[in-house]
């Protein structure tokens, strides 16, 4: 994208950043790429392929990239709503960082894959998006695009909502039993900042460390909790998974639990408090006994 490698290339050249950070084409398909130098902006793209979620470069835990100095962001909608919950929870400030945004119609399910989206190859999140452009940007670039082919996943959620509560434990349970612990749904999410986890925590100990049942049913249920209000539904948690366990449904599950009791959904402006940290007197509490 033409559009996007020359505004990189003014951004770099005028001292406004040190680095943009995006996309590049990898040996193996698309991946993030760092680019620091007016002369590389050439290597900077943006297709179906661009899957990751930038955001989770700005996380404080990642500090050691805070030495490749001020940093511009290219982010789809998605990605967005990531930078302004970081705002929102005072992690980064607004002016510490330029946002670049591109439309976005949709991406595919891994950055491997052939850029042509389908009903087989769009990402399951596409399904929910609600934000093809973002708007907490300082540059907006790149043409609008049509909606992605329609998933299922949606309709899979619905369909879990559906199921008697035996049928449901009996689903996570099964989906949960495959879970490793290696933590790849903490480490891709840029929502996940704490210094130090529960989970890592032994004095005392909140989480079980061993992969058995019991302690990834803790860990998996402690996340998604910590994620209401709060997750923005980029879907990298599931794309990370090596035990390929829909992580995203139970989040999107969660999210809209969040909208049907305190009518918020997350978005891209970072003025607007989550539910969780903010009190209302007309807050629903229609389960306090």
């Amino acid at each position: 994208m033409k559009e996007l490698q020359d505004l990189a290339h003014k951004l770099l050249s005028d001292g406004a950043v040190t680095v943009v950070m995006g996309w590049e084409q990898g040996p193996r398909g698309v991946r993030p790429a760092m680019i620091t130098t007016a002369a590389n902006s050439h290597r900077l793209i943006f297709d179906p392929r661009c899957v990751h979620n930038l955001a989770t470069y700005l996380n404080p835990r990642r500090s050691h990239l805070k030495s490749l100095g001020k940093p511009a962001i290219v982010v789809k909608g998605c990605d967005a709503k990531a930078v302004a919950g970081l705002i929102r929870e005072s992690q980064i400030k607004r002016e510490d960082v330029v946002i670049i945004g591109v439309r976005c119609g949709g991406v595919v399910r891994k950055p491997t894959q052939a850029p042509e989206l389908t009903t087989d190859t769009v990402s399951p999140r596409c399904g929910r998006c609600d934000a093809r452009e973002p708007k907490l940007v300082d540059h907006l670039v790149g043409p609008a695009l049509p909606e992605p082919p329609k998933t299922c996943s949606v309709d899979m959620v619905a369909r879990l909502e559906q199921m008697p509560v035996q049928e449901r434990w009996a689903f996570w349970r099964e989906e949960l039993s495959r879970c490793i612990r290696c933590h790849a749904c903490r480490e891709i999410c840029p929502m996940c900042f704490c210094s130090t986890c529960v989970a890592d925590k032994s004095r005392p100990q909140w989480i079980e460390t061993s992969a058995t049942p019991r302690a990834n049913l803790a860990w998996q249920m402690t996340r998604v909790m910590h994620m209401a209000g709060r997750c923005v539904g980029c879907g990298e948690c599931t794309r990370a998974c090596p035990a390929e366990i829909p992580l995203g449904l139970i989040l999107a599950h969660v999210a809209q639990s969040v909208e049907q009791r305190f009518s918020y959904r997350v978005s891209d402006d970072p003025t607007l408090p989550a539910p969780v940290g903010a009190f209302k007197t007309d807050d629903a509490q229609e389960f306090i006994l």
